[in-house]
């Protein structure tokens, strides 16, 4: 029961579980599609933008297939526990959720443009939950390292809450925050590009099927 309820709010940081100093894991050292490092420090000419939108096996697969994403990872965001582990994670103890870290080259994929695979990728709409996983982290958020990123962000947003209001759809519950304070934690390698090792294998992630009009949004990076 506990669980349960803690699966449904956001713990305080005094609840949240004490993680470790270190991470627990190694990570993976190359992408299995896109061949290149998941690790930093990338290439200077590159950026990072990091996304939440539900199961992360599934939106990771999302964002490599994208001309101009140089290598993705996932792992865990927005939370209180250092280092957590996926099972962590999934008790709601940490805060975390799980997140999509996309590399990408901005001279062939500008960051609206990832925006927009965002947006159209899941249902922003559905708070502590995506289609059929529930939990805290599973929630809809947009973490950024730009003043631009965050600009264009928030801007993206208040574009396509028209657009699913006349659809029928509630209100975009997407938290958008600064990557500042907020750091990511790769996840355990058997998650890393995890349906390109298991084709077959579960992915939750659907969209509304509308169309996001980011091009009213100005110019992230």
């Amino acid at each position: 029961m506990f669980l349960n309820r803690a699966r449904t709010r956001m713990p305080t940081p005094e609840e949240a579980l004490p993680g470790r100093e270190t991470p627990g894991f190694p990570l993976s050292e190359r992408h299995t599609v896109l061949g290149n490092p998941l690790a930093g420090p990338y290439p200077e000419h590159l950026e990072v933008a990091d996304f939440g939108l539900g199961c992360f096996w599934g939106a990771e697969r999302v964002f490599w297939q994208v001309p101009g994403v140089w290598t993705t990872l996932v792992g865990y965001q927005g939370g209180h526990t250092p280092h957590p582990t996926y099972e962590e994670v999934c008790s709601g103890m940490t805060g975390h959720t799980e997140a999509v870290r996309v590399v990408f080259d901005p001279a062939v994929v500008p960051y609206n443009d990832l925006l927009k695979v965002f947006w159209e990728a899941h249902d922003p709409t559905q708070g502590f939950r995506q289609g059929n996983d529930h939990g805290t982290q599973y929630r809809s958020a947009v973490y950024t390292h730009t003043p631009g990123q965050q600009a264009a962000a928030e801007a993206s947003r208040d574009a396509y809450q028209p657009v699913l209001t006349a659809a029928g759809y509630g209100a975009i519950t997407t938290e958008i925050h600064s990557a500042e304070g907020r750091p990511f934690h790769y996840a355990e390698a058997y998650h890393q590009q995890y349906l390109d090792k298991n084709p077959n294998g579960y992915c939750g992630i659907g969209g509304t099927g509308q169309s996001c009009p980011v091009g009213v949004a100005p110019a992230g990076g």
